[in-house]
């Protein structure tokens, strides 16, 4: 017969104290196994008698989940072994638990997944999630937590700690949430957690991104930009090069703008691949793009040569060096762009990233979603209709004029 009791399993730890271990145990045939769940609890804080962490504990509702999800656990495992008839004993009962869960806490999976986007030299990535990771790091308090704890509950909790204390917007919020998704998804794969703790979904915790205003520049702005006056190979001349050359060739990402080889112009065509997913591409040159090149090619060395200079010291295969160098070569070129607004005379944020903005913003509705998901080079045509529909409001403005005029 076998017999399941939550309890309070002491230790005597390095210093000579007692800690007091959370844990489960099981009693087959007068012989005892503990399953452990990796949590401290002080005695002060332990009901013997109900089994269960008291309500005066902080965390008590999410201990006394850990405690039932595991217990059931167990108690699920012993029900199969006596419906089928089979001898076992306490011990194989906890081993074959601690078999099944591989006993990874989630800060020890997200480590092996920094390490493997570092492997991979995925540096963005990599410092990005961390970043994410450690934001729930600072809610738990670098409590080493299991998967079964990240529950719906304490997820809600983290929501308001982000947007309330930390004061990370929707978005960035949701972002961490995609993060701890990710790695939960890995998990289940792995057999370290089972499906039901999934707390994601339907009837669950969802992941919703707010709507975003992107706001382009319009033809008369463009035009502005291009007609200023500056200095031939001063750093805000260089800036607007590059700014341009974004523009012109459907808003390609800086950073892929940065990355750019000789090698990559074949003939009157472009042909590169897209860091950000891998997709290729291939686009004839406007001749606004080869005036641009004109004065770059000067200094090209090799075919290999990248056409910006922004990059041209680094070495090719020191790929954490490029990532920091991009970096930092953004956040110059986003200042400077704020010096060409000013000269412009435009009362608009203007950012690398607003390149790709201005020309959805100007291709409206001239030109059809399809071939606009080609030169944007998005995967699906919905994020297409999605992104264009920030910039295309005449239908809106005629519907809205229509309705308010009815007195004229």
């Amino acid at each position: 017969m076998a017999t399941l009791k939550t309890v309070l399993h002491p230790k005597i730890n390095k210093k000579g104290t007692k800690d007091y271990r959370l844990a489960i145990r099981l009693t087959v045939n007068r012989k005892r196994s503990y399953y452990h769940l990796g949590q401290k609890v002080e005695p002060k804080f332990w009901d013997a008698p109900g089994e269960k962490v008291k309500s005066s504990h902080s965390r008590h509702k999410q201990l006394n989940r850990l405690i039932r999800k595991k217990y059931d656990e167990i108690e699920d495992v012993i029900f199969e072994l006596e419906a089928s008839k089979h001898d076992y004993t306490a011990k194989q009962v906890i081993d074959s638990i601690r078999k099944n869960t591989k006993k990874l806490s989630f800060f020890e999976l997200a480590d092996e997944h920094i390490e493997d986007l570092t492997k991979a030299k995925n540096h963005n990535r990599a410092i990005s999630d961390k970043s994410k990771i450690n934001r729930l790091k600072e809610f738990a308090k670098n409590r080493n937590l299991t998967f079964e704890e990240i529950d719906e509950d304490l997820l809600k909790k983290m929501k308001i700690y982000l947007r309330n204390t930390v004061g990370l917007s929707e978005r960035s919020v949701m972002n961490v949430f995609v993060m701890i998704r990710l790695l939960y998804n890995s998990a289940i794969s792995k057999k370290i957690v089972d499906q039901k703790f999934y707390p994601f979904g339907r009837d669950k915790i969802k992941i919703k991104y707010p709507q975003t205003i992107k706001i382009g520049l319009n033809e008369s702005e463009i035009r502005n930009i291009e007609n200023l006056d500056l200095k031939q190979g001063s750093a805000i001349w260089h800036t607007r090069n590059v700014f341009l050359f974004s523009f012109y060739l459907a808003g390609i990402r800086i950073s892929d703008v940065l990355r750019m080889r000789w090698s990559y112009i074949v003939g009157d065509r472009l042909y590169y691949k897209m860091s950000k997913n891998d997709k290729a591409d291939s686009l004839r040159l406007p001749t606004a793009v080869n005036d641009i090149l004109a004065y770059y090619i000067e200094d090209k060395r090799t075919s290999s040569d990248y056409i910006f200079p922004e990059l041209k010291t680094i070495p090719v295969q020191d790929s954490k060096a490029i990532y920091t160098r991009i970096k930092t070569s953004i956040k110059r070129l986003n200042d400077n762009l704020a010096k060409i607004a000013n000269q412009a005379e435009i009362n608009k944020k203007i950012t690398n990233h607003i390149a790709r903005h201005s020309f959805g913003n100007i291709a409206g509705d001239k030109v059809s979603p399809q071939m606009l998901q080609k030169l944007y080079r998005h995967t699906h045509l919905s994020t297409t209709i999605g992104y264009q529909g920030n910039f295309i409001h005449k239908n809106a403005d005629e519907a809205l004029d229509a309705i308010i005029n009815f007195s004229k």
